[in-house]
Formats: structure tokens, sequence, C-alpha cells
């Protein structure tokens, strides 16, 4: 379904969303489900992703909330034995075996034996899916989901703290622009630049040979190259991953050389709104919480606060290290409204950018980074798009800090995006038209869980 620009106008804010969203949403998933999980997107995105799989559940409870509970306990068994879940488990398919090598997490002891994964995390969205899941089922068939995925999903936040927070100042930090999910946003992409090439990849920057690596990428052979992060990012993102090997991914080898280790804001601000839903769900079936990990929920909330710019009025990542705020800015900064600790007055000043023209307040919010940053690229991946996950999150924050006008706004524009251009990656931010790969779950699952959920 294609609207006139006129025609687009009027839908977003005065109608509801057409019935057939919901089922050519339901028709991406069917056609990306592969029995025990759903793959992002044929081709380009074969195996399992975690945040991926975690709002595709979002949207699936609302058919079938016992397949939506399938799709999280098919990442359970990636779970490493210390606690940690990866962002990937690899599908066993032969043709797929040099992805599986790439990474080989069978060197580290941890790594669970019947699987092949990553090394690295993802967003901690799981408790927030195993709870929207929970809400789909009857008071006693929730507390048997509850139990069910509680012990791993203890686990999991445990080692973020053991592992993440080796000082133990409440934040933690992330060793890979891939981990927090956005993978080319600029607070990562300009310390990369700055600090973190290595000798050869410069010199293919400088002999401009990333030209002929281009011509070898599986991505920019089904997307448009400029819709993608450049190769010499891409060669900087699998040179940290090849360090990362190199030190067996030990996390105290790893940071010993502190390779690159920031505290993400985004990461951090889905840390705490999942370390709340952990609280929920250990209330409802009567679990208590160990003390320590009740106390490092309560650091993770105080320190967020040490992210907070006062003269930009925004949230930034930080160093590990130094805690050097690394001052460029993107959309991470609007998820401290889904945390839901900041304070009121920084949620205003948030919510004042997301109708700001010259910042977030785009035709097609709200695109990853302002649209007077350096770094805007209307076209590019995590340096320009809106991408529906993170409307997702925000729009939950903007209703649980009481701005329902916005997150009603917010709704409706992004319905109305899908709906004129189908279930795409991302999307232009001035223009609303379809970037990435075509058929994207998430985007599916979440197109499905705002059409049916009305902000009043």
């Amino acid at each position: 379904m294609v609207l006139h620009k006129h025609q687009r106008y009027t839908w977003v804010y005065k109608m509801q969303p057409p019935t057939n969203l919901i089922s050519e949403a339901y028709s991406v998933l069917d056609a990306n489900d592969r029995a025990s999980y759903t793959q992002p997107a044929a081709e380009l995105y074969p195996h399992q992703w975690l945040w991926d799989s975690c709002f595709i559940a979002i949207g699936l409870r609302h058919r079938d909330p016992e397949r939506a509970q399938n799709e999280i306990l098919s990442l359970l068994r990636g779970q490493w034995q210390n606690g940690m879940l990866p962002n990937i488990i690899f599908s066993p398919e032969p043709h797929y075996e040099r992805d599986r090598n790439l990474w080989r997490s069978w060197i580290n002891p941890e790594a669970p034996e019947e699987v092949a994964t990553t090394a690295i995390t993802q967003p901690p969205m799981l408790a927030e899916a195993v709870v929207k899941v929970g809400e789909k089922l009857a008071p006693p068939e929730r507390r048997e989901w509850y139990r069910k995925v509680y012990p791993a999903l203890l686990k999991y936040h445990q080692w973020m703290y053991t592992e993440r927070d080796p000082h133990g100042e409440g934040l933690v930090l992330q060793i890979h622009p891939w981990e927090v999910g956005m993978d080319n946003t600029p607070p990562w992409m300009a310390e990369l630049h700055e600090h973190q090439l290595n000798w050869w990849i410069r010199a293919a920057k400088k002999t401009q040979a990333d030209r002929v690596i281009d011509l070898f990428r599986r991505d920019t052979r089904k997307v448009p190259s400029k819709q993608r992060f450049d190769t010499i990012e891409a060669l900087a993102m699998f040179d940290i991953q090849r360090r990362l090997r190199r030190k067996v991914y030990d996390i105290r080898r790893i940071l010993d050389h502190s390779l690159f280790a920031v505290e993400d804001v985004a990461f951090n601000a889905i840390l705490i709104r999942n370390n709340e839903q952990l609280r929920t769900i250990a209330s409802v079936i009567k679990e208590t919480l160990p003390e320590q990990l009740i106390e490092n929920m309560k650091k993770t909330v105080i320190a967020f606060e040490q992210l907070w710019d006062p003269f930009s009025a925004n949230y930034f990542s930080r160093d590990f290290i130094t805690h050097k705020l690394f001052k460029e800015t993107a959309v991470g900064t609007m998820l401290g409204l889904y945390a839901g600790t900041i304070p009121k007055e920084h949620a205003l000043s948030l919510v004042h950018q997301l109708s700001d023209k010259h910042s977030y307040g785009s035709k097609f919010p709200v695109p990853s980074v302002p649209l007077n940053s350096a770094w805007f690229k209307a076209d590019n991946y995590w340096q320009g798009p809106t991408w529906v996950n993170i409307n997702w999150l925000i729009i939950d924050g903007l209703k649980r800090y009481g701005f329902i006008e916005e997150a009603a706004k917010l709704r409706e524009t992004t319905l109305g995006m899908v709906t004129s251009y189908g279930c795409s990656e991302y999307f232009n931010p001035t223009d609303g038209h379809a970037l990435g790969t075509p058929n994207f779950s998430w985007t599916a699952a979440l197109a499905i869980d705002l059409s049916l959920n009305p902000i009043n």
C-alpha cells in the first residue's frame, strides 16, 4: 500500500492502521520463520540475533504466545556457562561454516557445546520480552513461564555486572560496536577512527584498497553500499573481533590492554529498564533477587546520570578507563526515556529535541543522528535513518513519563511510514522511503505491537 504525499500526512494523524498492515507484517514473520527461531531477513541475516528475537517475540505474542515463548527459549540454547547471551547463534547449515569459523567461540571453555555462537552480547532486551509475552498468558501460565526462564535471565544479568562492571561503578561496558546493536553509530565510529584503526586499515584507506575489498562484501551485494557502513569501518570492526579472538574472549585479558571499552548510553539505558522487568518477574514468582545484584541495579541508576552533559542537554557514552564523554550526539541519548529513571527535567529536554526540526524532529522521526549533525546521512545505516525498534523504545518511555500526546504522535507516524513503505530494515527520515533489506522481522513484529496497542 503506497499513499501519495498529502495522503500520508493525513493518514499519520487522522486514521487508525489498516488491518492489512497487520496481516502483511505476519506474512513477513512467517516467511522468516525457521521453526525454532525467526531470522531477521532472508539471505542477509540468516542466523538468530539476540535483540532481534526479543523484539520479534513482542510481536508474535499477539497471535501465538507459545511461538513467542519458543523464540525466547531458542535464545537460551546459546547461553554461555558464565551467563553471557551471545548476540548471534549461528545456523548449523554447511554453507555458513565461514561465519562460524570467523568467531570460533569454542576456543573459550565457557561457550556452549551444542551450538556455535559469537563471543559478544547485545542490548539486554530479554527481560522486557519475557514480561511482554507473559502479559498474554493467564496468571498460572505466566508464573510457569517466568519460572522457566528466570534462572537463565538472572544468570545473564549477574554476568553483566560480574564481567562488564569490574570496578563496581554501576555502568556496564561494551567491547565491540556490534554489542550496542547500532553498529556504526557516530560516538563509537568517531573513537574508532581517531584511536583504533590498525596500520593496515589506515594503509587500505590511504591507497583506496577499500574499494576493491568492497566488492567482496556480502551485505553490499544485497543492499546498496551507500546504505551500509563503509568498508574501512567494516574492516575495523572485524579487526577488533580478531583481536578479541586472539585473547580467547577472556575479559580479563581483553581489559588488560583496553582495546575498545565503552560504557554505552543506549546499552545501559536498556539495562536499567530490563533490571526493573527482572524485578517484576522475580516478584510474580516469589523469588528474591540476590542482594549484590539489587545493589548493582541501584548503582546503575545513579551512575547513569554521570553520562548527562548539562551544556548540550544530552546523555553520552563514555570511555571506560578515562570516563571521558564521547560528545557525538546520536539517538542513544533518547533511550534515557526508555530507562524511565532519569529526572523529569532531563526527560523534558529530550522531548523538546524530538520536536526540534533541526535536531530529531524530521518528517519521519526518529533519525538515528540529529539532522544538524556533521555525521548525518539520511540513507546510511545508523548514521541517519529511522529504525522502528528505536521508535518503539522511545514510545514506551514517553508513555511511562506521561508524554502521552508525543507518544501517540510518534506511534502514528511510525505506523504510517511502515504502511506506506513496507516492513523495511530502516527508513529515510526526511521522506520515509524504504532502506536496507526488505521484509525485516523486527519492523514487522513491532508494527504489529504498535498497531494493537493504541495510546489513550
